[in-house]
């Protein structure tokens, strides 16, 4: 089992002020996580950080730290009674591993977390080092230690922190992706995992480019079959593929196979609405959203919220009359992260909009009786598309998740929250981070809950009934 951790920019730099005081002396925090309880991944994802006051320990000094631990009562409490994650974080100064006074420490502090809580679940110590770097370990019940698979911070950038951080027998087709961002980047690139939901016409560019770029792991997820009208510009796809009804993730899937780049592909070929695909995206690292419907945007922004990752939206729109007139042809990539602004309160949709299309989904004649007596608005339901949108969309998207992971931009990432294309117009403009989604910045980092997402339709109890 692969357990890692994850934090934004905010929580991030909240303790790197509390843990870096003045006085040089440690200090320390404990983090409250929300879970991924995953078969082959367990994500902790931090929903509440609590700064342990300094003058409440009872010794301070630049290589050690005493703090009292009736501090952990009321979040233990908390934590059993809400299946969270007890994490213990302090802080080093240019030392990069464990102390001897570090193992004594939590082999004393956690077998008795985890005798409290009585979970069986993983809770974990870290570090945090003063150029911001961290790394930490999951602590059993008998006070064994195993490392965290990783440590990441999302934020305008993406930090991704491993504790092998050596690259072992660099392949040639590798070479010119380290040539141009580096080792550590592909090495980074390497062990992601990433979810593309929506495997059409953007998605299947997204995962070609991604494939491509040696990322470790996909996770595609689409409902849909190939279809004769899906040829003009789903990559791989064939004539064959449209006859037999292939499915999209399993056409994505061999294409990926056959480059022998050693990705890993789980393919899902079912609807984004159910737990087990919501559940399968939550193990992953970043998400690209390749979906054209405002319900599934709205999901995956929460999902991101809940769990902590990384969302790039993709969206294309073509204005056409059908006989060959075009007054519009538009694309946008949205970077979105946890505890930031959201799809919704950056405009691209409102909540009628997502009733609409919802209902669209589950209940088409309700949908088409409300339509027709006017109480919601039509969804758009077949649109026009073209194979060099999709892809310059989808280009637009993979490069700003490497812009993320290696930042080469001249500006600072914040400011490139949003890229707008308009061919039609000759025009390309970006914009910076917005303002906190007040509507889902509550719900950061609280991982796994009943109903997932707090979504009635993902509840696991209505779907056994």
């Amino acid at each position: 089992m692969l357990v890692s951790l994850t934090l934004t920019k905010s929580q991030h730099g909240e303790l790197m002020r509390h843990l870096f005081p003045e006085d040089g002396c440690e200090a320390v925090a404990i983090a409250l996580c929300g879970r991924r309880e995953g078969d082959e991944r367990h994500r902790l994802v931090v929903q509440q950080l609590t700064l342990v006051p300094y003058d409440s320990c009872k010794y301070r000094a630049p290589d050690r730290v005493t703090w009292p631990t009736d501090i952990l009562v009321s979040l233990i409490h908390e934590a059993t009674k809400r299946r969270l994650a007890i994490v213990k974080i302090h802080g080093h100064r240019g030392y990069d591993r464990f102390s001897d006074v570090d193992d004594s420490s939590d082999q004393a502090l956690f077998p008795s977390v985890h005798a409290w809580i009585g979970d069986g679940l993983p809770h974990a110590s870290a570090i945090v080092l003063d150029d911001g770097r961290m790394f930490g370990r999951v602590v059993d019940e008998t006070g064994e230690f195993s490392d965290l698979s990783s440590v990441n911070v999302v934020g305008d950038d993406l930090s991704f922190w491993y504790p092998d951080r050596t690259i072992h027998n660099l392949p040639a087709y590798a070479h010119r992706i380290s040539q141009t961002f580096g080792e550590r980047t592909y090495n980074s690139l390497r062990r992601l995992k990433i979810a593309v939901v929506g495997c059409s016409g953007t998605g299947s560019h997204v995962i070609e480019q991604l494939a491509r770029n040696c990322v470790g792991s996909l996770a595609l997820i689409d409902p849909d079959h190939i279809e004769e009208k899906n040829l003009n510009r789903v990559l791989n796809s064939s004539m064959e593929d449209a006859v037999s009804r292939a499915s999209k993730v399993s056409v994505a899937k061999a294409a990926v196979e056959r480059m022998g780049l050693g990705t890993q592909v789980l393919a899902l070929h079912e609807n984004l609405f159910s737990e087990h695909a919501v559940k399968a995206v939550a193990e992953c690292d970043i998400i690209f959203g390749c979906v054209d419907t405002v319900d599934a945007r709205h999901l995956l922004n929460k999902l991101s919220t809940f769990y902590l990752l990384p969302y790039i939206d993709l969206g294309v729109r073509i204005d056409a009359d059908g006989r060959g007139g075009v007054d519009q042809v538009c694309g946008s990539v949205h970077y979105l992260q946890p505890g930031g602004s959201s799809l919704f309160s950056r405009g691209v949709y409102n909540m009628e909009q997502v009733r609409a299309a919802g209902l669209y989904r589950t209940d088409p004649i309700a949908y088409r009786s409300l339509l027709k007596e006017g109480y919601i608005k039509g969804v758009r339901e077949d649109r026009p598309a073209v194979v060099q949108l999709n892809g310059l969309i989808a280009s637009l998207a993979v490069g700003e998740l490497l812009a993320r992971l290696h930042p080469f931009r001249d500006e600072p990432n914040a400011t490139f929250a949003v890229h707008r294309i308009s061919l039609s117009h000759g025009i390309y403009e970006h914009e910076s981070e917005g303002e906190p989604c007040s509507m889902l910045s509550r719900n950061l980092g609280r991982g796994d809950v009943e109903p997932l997402l707090d979504w009635a339709e993902l509840s696991s109890v209505g779907a056994a009934a």
